[in-house]
């Protein structure tokens, strides 16, 4: 079994990370995972939440606002709605993000007020994880 896996995340902007990781958890939509090497095919759409990966120089942390992941036994690729370093950046993207999030639920009602709350309440959860 391998040690390590490709790990690729890349948003609409940019390429933020490329090399070889231990491990990959992810903020999946229907839970939160762990993508290691030889890790069973998949895809998993995403929602706003930290990523952290496990390398050689140790702990990397990014803020997701959603997108998807594709892992292979072989590594692990993120394409992410937005994606920026954990850290002040990635905060106030966040902050604006929940604003906005708060004011479309606002004026909506029944399921489509639903899923903006729940992103809204993703967003709380992450900012929080970030203080």
């Amino acid at each position: 079994m391998a040690d390590t896996m490709q790990f690729d995340l890349v948003s609409p902007e940019r390429k933020l990370a490329s090399g070889a990781v231990r491990a990959v958890q992810i903020p999946g939509a229907e839970g939160d995972l762990t993508a290691m090497p030889e890790h069973a095919p998949m895809i998993t759409t995403l929602r706003p939440g930290i990523l952290i990966t496990e390398g050689e120089g140790g702990e990397s942390r990014y803020v997701v606002t959603g997108g998807f992941a594709e892992i292979t036994p072989a590594g692990t690729t993120v394409l992410a709605e937005r994606a920026f370093a954990a850290g002040p950046e990635g905060r106030a993207v966040l902050e604006a993000l929940l604003t906005e999030t708060r004011e479309k639920a606002a004026s909506l009602s029944g399921p489509d007020k639903d899923v903006l709350d729940k992103a809204a309440g993703d967003l709380e959860r992450t900012i929080a994880a970030l203080a």
